[in-house]
């Protein structure tokens, strides 16, 4: 063997290594520590590292683990343990990272590592003890944060319910110490909320809200269980009454609502924020994408160009500080600006134009994008515009014009095709175009169901049923599919029973489904049912005012002689889509002016 070269020369050598690429951040981390690398270690490490890369893991693993006993380097004990998680040996990982506990007791990421090590292993009961310890070893600042993200490492935990348990048995102390209880409660709520027991997770967020009302991790622990558990949204509430200006639960209460599609009740919690925070620009994003979706293109028009104006402000520079690219300061903190959600506010404004039959301010906010992955959206605005205009041949033009990369954009080319033919009520060519669609994209159950929606308005009744059952047999989760032609069957008042019981499947995909409510609302006014009919419709109202929703409860409300509540809400609902046909059939058959 020739002789060894001098230190300095070992970590000139070494340098090279690392720059070709040839060692690990391990071993580059012990190059940046002088009084370790001397000679021997350096030819160690190497050694390490050309076994690895030899296919010989066990003996790298061997030869990295030596090391990092004799150095106690943290660097080294960690790439022990990932060589060996790489070749899927637990055994060795774990024993790697109890040797970097042993060697290092106070190591934080040491005891991850076991904890995460024999959770992989199945081995999770054996979890106890390391955790206790992890909990104890973090700062007392950190500690709450570290609790509350517990539940996470058992995301790929085989038995989900026996975790809360275990955890219960780990957090016995910090659960009884002022500073962490509430943490606690929160952590193991979030353990049984991935267990699947909502239930059981509120009874926590009720004992984390017990212990401090104005405790943030409560109510955002209320605001993940309200989906499985409508009562959480309980505790949402009585806690931005306590603390209205705490922006973050607000925006996530309003996200929880979006999602429930329950807009209207979304779009008040962003108000709240932008009279709190009127310069955070994201919320003003949001609130104009919701009123656009309810057909409200003035509210829409306004809260978008509020966005843009603060998107488009240069950032404000701290007081007494020179205003640089480099400063620091709060646009930046607030996510205001941004060339993504500036693209984005500028055709939601275009589309908003459109509703209000302003085509030029529409192609105006159009002709504002200039980004080469935006020109299908741009495009397709664009014919729907000319569509509008009853320039249909060359929209349906410029969307056949549209580029193809690949199979994905041409069904997405039909499905905008048929859009647009929709749109205009010309449902025979949508209908072909949705045949043609099908046949070259066969069993695809979003293309079945569009084409199922046009026989229906094509008085195919049959045809619309056979589609849509076909839809139920492939994609069993498409509540869509229930919906539609139980919703058909009520509104034809035929085999009731049949549609309520479709309907019923749908919303116990869908819980809360403000559309999917109005079918059933629907249905049991059919069925004779009008005070649960009424209750039924005027949730859905309250949760989505769409024009639909709005002709089914103002008729209910008329058969009920409530004829003045029943002008407000038809009139509310014209002010948002007078042409809806379902609307329109209602005012006539009723003989009502609002």
């Amino acid at each position: 063997m020739p002789p060894l070269p001098p230190p300095r020369r070992a970590k000139r050598a070494l340098a090279a290594l690392l720059a070709a690429g040839s060692l690990t951040a391990a071993a580059a981390q012990s190059a940046a520590v002088p009084s370790r690398l001397d000679a021997p270690l350096f030819y160690q490490l190497l050694i390490g590292e050309l076994e690895l890369r030899g296919g010989q893991p066990g003996a790298a693993y061997a030869v990295v683990l030596d090391a990092a006993r004799r150095t106690g380097d943290e660097s080294l004990f960690r790439r022990a343990a990932d060589i060996a998680l790489e070749a899927r040996a637990g055994d060795q990982a774990l024993a790697a990272a109890r040797a970097w506990r042993e060697r290092l007791p106070k190591s934080l990421e040491a005891h991850r590592y076991i904890v995460q090590i024999l959770i992989a292993l199945g081995r999770v009961k054996e979890t106890v003890e390391p955790l206790q310890s992890l909990v104890a070893l973090a700062p007392e600042a950190e500690r709450s944060t570290l609790i509350v993200s517990l539940p996470r490492f058992f995301a790929r935990a085989p038995d989900r319910a026996a975790v809360p348990p275990l955890l219960e048995q780990a957090l016995k102390a910090p659960a009884q110490a002022p500073a962490t209880r509430v943490a606690v409660q929160v952590a193991l709520g979030r353990a049984w909320l991935a267990a699947g027991q909502p239930q059981r997770a509120l009874d926590h967020a009720r004992r984390a809200r017990s212990l401090d009302a104005a405790a943030e991790s409560g109510a955002l622990l209320a605001l993940e269980v309200m989906p499985g558990a409508a009562a959480a949204e309980t505790l949402v509430t009585d806690f931005l009454q306590l603390r209205p200006n705490t922006t973050a639960v607000r925006l996530l209460y309003a996200r929880v609502l979006t999602s429930a599609q329950r807009y209207a009740d979304a779009i008040a919690q962003l108000e709240a924020v932008t009279r709190s925070e009127p310069r955070l620009a994201p919320p003003w994003l949001t609130l104009g994408a919701l009123h656009l979706e309810l057909r409200h293109p003035r509210e829409a028009e306004a809260a978008l160009q509020t966005y843009v104006k603060l998107a488009e402000a240069p950032p404000a520079a701290p007081a007494g500080a020179a205003s640089t690219p480099d400063a620091d300061n709060d646009d930046e903190t607030l996510g205001i600006g941004g060339t993504d959600g500036l693209v984005q506010a500028w055709l939601m404004l275009a589309q908003a134009a459109e509703q209000r039959a302003d085509y030029a301010l529409a192609e105006a906010w159009l002709a504002r994008i200039d980004d080469p992955q935006r020109v299908r959206e741009v495009q397709l605005r664009r014919a729907s515009l000319l569509a509008r205009q009853g320039k249909l041949p060359e929209a349906r033009a410029l969307v056949r014009a549209l580029p193809e990369s690949g199979p994905a954009d041409l069904r997405a080319k039909f499905l905008a095709e048929a859009q647009l033919l929709r749109d205009v009520k010309r449902w025979s060519d949508a209908n072909a175009v949705l045949a043609e669609a099908n046949r070259r994209f066969p069993d695809d159950a979003d293309l079945l169901y569009e084409q199922s929606m046009m026989s229906e308005k094509l008085n195919r009744l049959d045809e619309m049923e056979q589609l849509l059952r076909r839809v139920m047999v492939l994609k069993p989760e498409f509540h869509h599919a229930y919906n539609a032609l139980g919703y058909s069957l009520a509104d034809r008042n035929v085999r009731l029973p049949e549609a309520k019981a479709l309907i019923q499947k749908a919303l116990e995909l869908v819980p809360g489904e403000p559309f999917i409510t109005d079918s059933l609302g629907w249905v049991e006014f059919r069925l004779g049912n009008r005070d649960e009919a009424l209750r039924l419709l005027r949730t859905a109202w309250a949760a989505r005012p769409d024009t639909e929703i709005g002709a089914h409860l103002g008729e209910v409300l008329w058969v009920l002689g409530q004829h003045d509540e029943a002008r407000r809400i038809l009139r509310e609902a014209r002010s948002r889509d007078a042409d809806n046909d379902v609307l329109r059939e209602v005012l006539k058959r009723l003989k009502v002016e609002p």
